[in-house]
This record gives C-alpha cells, sequence and structure tokens, in this order.
C-alpha cells in the first residue's frame, strides 16, 4: 500500500541530550526534555509514552514500553548550528556547513547606517537581549520617540520590536522587508524577525503578529521537489516563512501551539494527499528562551492531550512525523538555543510497532524518506529509513 500523505510536527526545540560537539557551542549537559523533567518532578505524556518517547532516552515520568506504537529514534544535527533555519532546513535536505553570522555586539554601523536610512528614522538598543527584557526596558522610550527597538540573541536575527499604536503593523512589517533587503552577503543573518507588542509601561505584552523574513535556501529543498512533482506542500505556523515561502502551495499562520494544532487537524480532515508541515513555536519562543520549565512542561503536556485528536484523523494512507529542529533547556544557562539531538516518532498504520531506528545521523533523512515515499528527487543528503520501517 502506497503512503499518500505525511504530517511532519515540528515540537520547536524539544531537544532530547547534548550532541557530542554541545561543547563547541557552550551547550556541555544540555538536556530539553529530560531537564525539563527533573525540574517538574517527572512528564506526564501517556501518549508520546506510548510512541516510545521514553525508549530515547531516560526521561522522568516517561516510561520505556515493551513494543511501542510508533518507530523512534534521536537524530543529530549535521550542519554546523543549533537555529531555527538551520534545522528545518536540515529537516528539509539541506546541510549548513558554514554557520549564520551572529552578532554579540550588535550590528555594525555600515548595516544600522543603512537601515536608519531606509526607514527614514533612528532606532534604540542594537545589542543581544531577551525580547521580554528589552521592551520592558525600552518600550517607555520607544513610545515617546517613535524609534523601533533592534535587537539581536545568540542566533542569527535581526529583530525588531515595535509598539502597534506607535508603528503600525504593515509599517513594522516593511521596515522588515527594507532590514532583510539589506541583511543579504557578509552581514545575511538567517532571519528578521518584526516583534509587535502592545500595553503600557510596566506591562507590555508581544502580540501573535509576529513575522519572520528569512533568507531563501540556497538550494532546492525536498519541498521544491514535491511542489515541482505537483503535490501539495500545506505549511502550519512559521513554516512558510523559515522557507522564504519556497516549496509550498497552501500556508496558514498560527497564534499559538494549540491553533497549530487545530489548523494542522483542518488540513487532515480536508486534504487527503501531499505534506502537511506544521510548526508549534511555543516550547521555544514563550518558554524555552525564558528559562521557564514549568510553563515548558504544561506545553508538552497540553500538546500530549492533542495527540490522540491527531491520530483519529490519520488513515491506512497516512504517516505520522514528529521531531524537533534543535534544543532549548529552559535549565540551561543564558537565554540561547542548546547544540542536543533531537527525538523522532514516526506513526501509521504501515508502520511496523517497536521499530527502533537507532541513532540517525542527520535530520536530511526526514527528507530522504519523504523523496522516497512521493518517488521525487532527493536533494542528495540523508538516508531513506522508508523500508526499516514499513510492514
Amino acid at each position: 500500500m502506497k503512503i499518500k500523505r505525511v504530517n511532519i510536527i515540528v515540537l520547536d526545540s524539544v531537544g532530547i541530550g547534548a550532541l557530542p560537539d554541545a561543547a563547541d557551542f557552550g551547550d556541555e549537559g544540555a538536556a530539553t526534555l529530560q531537564n525539563t523533567a527533573k525540574a517538574v518532578g517527572g512528564l506526564k505524556l501517556p501518549n508520546l509514552e506510548s510512541f516510545g518517547l521514553g525508549n530515547i532516552a531516560e526521561i522522568e515520568g516517561v516510561a520505556k514500553v515493551d513494543k511501542s506504537k510508533a518507530a523512534f529514534a534521536k537524530m543529530a544535527e549535521e550542519s554546523n548550528g543549533k537555529d531555527t533555519t538551520t534545522g528545518h532546513w536540515e529537516i528539509a535536505g539541506i546541510i549548513s556547513k558554514d554557520p549564520f553570522r551572529t552578532y554579540p555586539d550588535g550590528f555594525p554601523a555600515e548595516v544600522m547606517d543603512q537601515f536608519h536610512q531606509a526607514i527614514g528614522r533612528e532606532s534604540l538598543a542594537n545589542k543581544p537581549a531577551s525580547g521580554t527584557v528589552i521592551i520592558e526596558e525600552l518600550g517607555e522610550e520607544h513610545m515617546k520617540t517613535g524609534k523601533p527597538i533592534v535587537y539581536t540573541s545568540a542566533d542569527s536575527v535581526f529583530q525588531i520590536a515595535a509598539h502597534e499604536d506607535i508603528i503600525s503593523i504593515p509599517e513594522l512589517y516593511e521596515m522588515c522587508e527594507k532590514a532583510r533587503e539589506i541583511l543579504q552577503g557578509e552581514h545575511a543573518v538567517a532571519r528578521v524577525i518584526a516583534r509587535p507588542f502592545v500595553g503600557e509601561p510596566g506591562n507590555f505584552e508581544r502580540t501573535a503578529n509576529r513575522k519572520d523574513y528569512s533568507l531563501t535556501p540556497p538550494e532546492k529543498t525536498v519541498l521544491n521537489h514535491l511542489k515541482d512533482a505537483g503535490h501539495k506542500v500545506m505549511a502550519v505556523g512559521k513554516i512558510e516563512n523559515i522557507y522564504a515561502g519556497e516549496g509550498i502551495t497552501d500556508a496558514v499562520h498560527t497564534k499559538s501551539n494549540m491553533d497549530g494544532v487545530d489548523k494542522t487537524l483542518d488540513y487532515l480532515k480536508n486534504e487527503k494527499e501531499g505534506l502537511i508541515f506544521t510548526n508549534l513555536v511555543d516550547f521555544d519562543s514563550k518558554y524555552g528562551h525564558r528559562r521557564n520549565p514549568e510553563a515548558y512542561a504544561e506545553a508538552l503536556e497540553s500538546f500530549d492531550t492533542r495527540l490522540p485528536e491527531i491520530m483519529e484523523q490519520l488513515n491506512e494512507e497516512d504517516l505520522l512525523i514528529i521531531i524537533a529542529d534543535h534544543g532549548c533547556d529552559p535549565t540551561y544557562k543564558g537565554t540561547d538555543h542548546t547544540r542536543e539531538y533531537v527525538p523522532l516518532l514516526v506513526y501509521g498504520e504501515q508502520v511496523k510497532a517497536g521499530t527502533e531506528l537507532g541513532v540517525r545521523e542527520t535530520f536530511s533523512d526526514i527528507a530522504a524518506t519523504i523523496a522516497e515515499i512521493f518517488g521525487v528527487e532527493g536533494t542528495g543528503n540523508g538516508s531513506s529509513f522508508l523500508e526499516e520501517i514499513v510492514k
């Protein structure tokens, strides 16, 4: 029997232990799932447990099972990085040997001068910062002056924060587009991100109108090959932005993890062929970077309670792939992503229950498997595990 539809769900930042080279990234000992579980006295993830999550690593509260419902593995990142763009590009078949440039001291004058000229005003900050901290620090000054807040992080990002009543959403997006045009070549950051917020000084809150402007992938991904062959590629959440629209045939954006699950269910109910590619970002943006293991655990448990709904919408020609793109250990020092393995869970009626896929060398094994399922051109990276999992 042929698989006709695949749903990839990326649990953004849900890593499962430090990679062998984690020390090179300053991340020795990081383990998002394991350390989150320890911090809260154990996770309650009965559905993911039945899939075999506890068979991949020892996670407090998540038991090993004798025969998992899903095939399982942990995957290493071959690319030189630990950010969203690098991880997602690798899932789709691109290995990034050169890391995206970061700006620990802020952006140089040659970048900022061009940006200020393009937007017709000066900006505030230009330094690495937590998004919630920087708007508390400079939000009031921003409201008085109308100057946007520009900041970065340990990731390769140029972020622009602005109050929605001071700089409108369309104007903020236009500023981001201008920054994206400037940040090419030598200063080609992975993403320019619009970070709108609302509220009053002392009570600011970021809104769901965030928008990411990624670099265009340097070569075709498996998404392009699917689209070129006439298959639907449906993006949920920030997937469309991560690939700069490349290889996407239809997209919906989301306000939260649960909204992402709802939008995924909509596609599962209405579209019977192709790839549904979902990113659930709250783990990372709301809880990982903010170093909040309690809320991170709650988000994991909330997703787990929705998993049966997703399973109910799958038919005998479907495959569900659950993966992450990097780590963001909420118990670790700093506020950065962490260089980790990610879990892989593959479920469907055609999957041999209990299949152990070992330690995969690259996230690109996903792309190779997708290419084989749909009979399209691969990217040349990764190895398909299709034969290992099908009955």
